[in-house]
């Protein structure tokens, strides 16, 4: 669960620490007062996308983070796979910076990581239900997802997924194959014109870099053959310079001489004897690497054009030697592949007609246990509904079929008839904003088995309700929140009522600059700020004995808050 939110900086909330209980957590305040800001402060530690503009203004960055507990064994695994791992506690914390320079930064347990791998984990810590939700119940992928869910059908999907996505591999090679014949004719000559260039230039790998290199030695010649000449006369002289080896020599011999005087310099000479040998054979070697340069203007000429056919090809076909080869064996390969397109073809097709076959079976089976579903899915709706001061409501799942897709061969719409006597029409032409709201958590409540361990957040889920329908949202929000944590941020009393725990959301105005705070309220408070909420700006002895009333209905006392 969520036990603890930091909020540093983030619209007009300059600093702030929440502390949620495990109970129905209920978010109130007047119209403005900051709301909003806290849903976009978590949806930020989800990993959604942010903007700058979230920045308190002469802040030059925000600062997000969450602390949970009990963390559910999806979570764990999630964590595992992307290397991370909770506090041996079993807790975990999340944090986002987000900067105005754009660089910004996201960690979990203290160690450094991407928004992506916040989106991953927060997928399982948290689902959020807002009042743009409530129409996605109009979107026409989002039944077909509902439906699903009901009947656990996620593995047969990924199953008929996976040769659906093979059926279209097929088609998009057998349009590649495709061409007329004027097309292939085409193909074939110019592939076979670049294979015969190719070939006549009769390549060798490596060729280039020895091409190159010689031709810098060639180019280079005279320069070179002075400075072995020049390194050769250092070391064995000329008739006016005897040489380092002929001093060499010298010191040795001198040396060699007093030997007998002292003892101790005897490793010495023979130290300097070994130099003058080792002198010796390097005046050698000079001699040799000088004899090999031998300047050849017609060779040199024969490595330049050679070169300038390596530069034309790699104009035509690639930028360096090793993309001139892969070139040549893709050419090989396209033309054997345009050459033999007949017979591929033929092939590919007898493989598509029976991975359609294969996909059309899947997505019949997919499809049947889709009926199965809705019909579950129908009848629980309609007890949530019923249950949500909705009971005359005739809800049902029209199943069509379609052409093949990555949902398989269903079209599934959600219809409804609010008044008797009336036929079914889809959500989109009769619901209202109130009667989506409780659709939606009526859907909600049916698959709350497959958000187990998640935090239900509720935003403004009251939108278009009122009384005694209030009243049922309220209490099927406390009936959810007997296994899971859920938050819930209204404008009802009769929910806010409700809550095991009251935070109110206020916005003040100090120096000039508009600050929001978040304070866990008390009996008292709590009487107060529904009293607020049932009769706006006046508070009277009326509306505090009417709230009142309400807390002690819903349980709550000033012995028990």
């Amino acid at each position: 669960m969520l036990s603890q939110l930091y909020i540093e900086n983030i619209a007009v909330i300059e600093r702030v620490t929440i502390d949620f209980s495990e109970q129905l957590n209920v978010l109130t305040g007047e119209t403005g007062a900051g709301k909003s800001i806290l849903i976009d402060a978590i949806n930020a530690i989800l990993g959604q996308r942010t903007s700058h503009d979230l920045i308190r203004t002469g802040a030059s960055s925000a600062m997000v983070s969450a602390l949970f507990t009990e963390i559910s064994g999806e979570t764990g695994r999630v964590l595992d796979a992307l290397g991370f791992s909770p506090e041996e506690d079993g807790s975990l914390l999340l944090q986002r910076e987000i900067s105005a320079s754009g660089k910004g930064g996201c960690r979990v347990n203290g160690r450094p990581a991407t928004v992506s791998v916040l989106k991953e984990i927060g997928n399982t810590l948290i689902s959020i239900h807002g009042q743009n939700e409530n129409y996605e119940l109009l979107n026409a992928d989002v039944p077909i997802q509902y439906l699903d869910d009901m009947g656990r059908l996620s593995p047969q999907l990924e199953e008929y997924r996976r040769a659906y996505y093979g059926l279209k591999q097929r088609k998009k090679e057998m349009d590649a194959l495709s061409l007329d014949e004027s097309q292939k004719a085409r193909q074939i000559d110019l592939l076979t014109y670049q294979l015969q260039e190719l070939e006549a230039a009769n390549l060798q790998r490596g060729e280039l870099e020895e091409l190159t290199n010689k031709r810098m030695l060639f180019q280079n010649s005279e320069k070179i053959a002075l400075a072995f000449q020049e390194a050769k006369e250092a070391v064995t002289g000329d008739e006016n310079y005897s040489g380092a080896l002929q001093a060499l020599q010298t010191a040795a011999d001198a040396l060699q001489e007093v030997v007998p005087y002292f003892k101790d310099l005897q490793s010495l000479s023979e130290r300097m004897s070994a130099l003058t040998y080792e002198l010796d054979d390097c005046a050698e070697e000079l001699r040799e690497y000088a004899s090999q340069i031998e300047y050849d203007p017609a060779e040199l000429e024969t490595i330049e054009e050679r070169l300038d056919l390596y530069y034309k090809l790699m104009r035509k076909y690639g930028g360096s030697e090793e993309e001139l080869f892969n070139y040549y064996e893709k050419a090989q390969a396209d033309l054997e592949a345009v050459t033999l397109s007949d017979e591929r073809l033929q092939s590919l097709r007898q493989e598509y007609q029976k991975a359609e076959k294969q996909a059309q079976k899947l997505a019949q089976a997919l499809s049947e246990a889709r009926k199965k579903a809705a019909k579950t899915f129908v009848e629980r709706i309609k007890t949530e509904l019923s249950f949500l001061d909705m009971p005359g409501i005739r809800f049902l799942v029209r199943q069509s079929v379609c052409d093949l897709n990555r949902y398989g061969c269903d079209e599934i719409q959600f219809l409804i008839s609010t008044n008797p006597g009336e036929p079914p029409k889809p959500l989109s032409k009769i619901a209202s904003g109130g009667e989506l709201s409780r659709i939606m958590l009526a859907v909600k409540t049916v698959l709350s088995d497959s958000s187990v361990g998640k935090t239900l957040i509720f935003d403004e889920i009251d939108t278009g309700i009122s009384g005694s329908a209030a009243q049922k949202v309220g209490l099927k929000l406390k009936e959810a929140a007997a296994n899971r944590q859920v938050l819930c941020v209204t404008h009802s009393a009769q929910i806010a009522a409700l809550g095991g725990h009251h935070l109110l959301i206020k916005k003040e105005v100090r120096d000039g600059r508009t600050f929001t705070e978040v304070h866990p309220l008390d009996f008292e408070g709590r009487k107060r700020e529904l009293a607020r909420m049932i009769s706006g700006v006046k508070v009277t002895e009326l509306t505090l004995k009417s709230a009142e009333e309400m807390l002690s209905l819903a349980g709550v006392s000033a012995e028990k808050p």
